[in-house]
């Protein structure tokens, strides 16, 4: 059950980040905007992405906490990373009308709650190769850790492809926790 749940709010998610953008701020692209910026103060059916935002990092912590039973540093990361992903949600991006008012706070916490999201889950990943006992099974989350790692710096190396980037670290890394918490 806790597993179908995850899924669920990962086919939302999908949807969320492909047809939202059609619905939000004139000018927002799906190849350079993040999905951040589809739940960011003052944008239209910003609370759409945000309450995603929501479901994902409950869900990523409903589904894998039985997984990783009895390893407690995967426990906590997976909190952290569940947690810091909900609080994005409550705390969002400037607008990317760079015009309109917008809470500084808000964006300096929403950029935090960010870092915290990528880092835990990227601590989580890798961490989740060396509790494996089979040798072959360590490379995948190991992979995954790095390859979330290297997604995320080329949305600061090639910021104009940003939203690609992203768009793509979600589908990896949520699905690689779908295989991971199916085992």
């Amino acid at each position: 059950m806790k597993i179908k749940i995850y899924v669920l709010s990962y086919l939302i998610l999908i949807l969320v980040m492909f047809l939202l953008p059609f619905f939000s701020s004139e000018g927002y692209s799906i190849v350079k905007n993040t999905t951040s910026q589809l739940g960011a103060q003052k944008t239209p059916h910003s609370w759409i992405m945000n309450l995603t935002f929501v479901l994902m990092g409950f869900s990523s912590v409903y589904a894998g906490w039985s997984h990783f039973d009895g390893y407690w540093m995967q426990r906590i990361l997976l909190l952290m990373f569940g947690i810091s992903l909900m609080l994005v949600a409550f705390f969002n991006h400037k607008p990317i009308d760079s015009s309109l008012d917008y809470s500084m706070d808000e964006d300096k916490l929403h950029s935090l709650f960010a870092a915290v999201t990528g880092f835990s889950f990227t601590i989580l990943a890798i961490s989740t190769g060396f509790i494996k006992d089979d040798k072959s099974k360590m490379i995948l989350p190991i992979v995954i850790g790095i390859v979330a790692t290297f997604l995320s710096l080329l949305m600061f190396k090639l910021d104009n492809y940003s939203g690609i980037w992203q768009r793509l670290m979600f589908i990896i890394t949520f699905g690689w926790m779908i295989y991971e918490f199916k085992e």
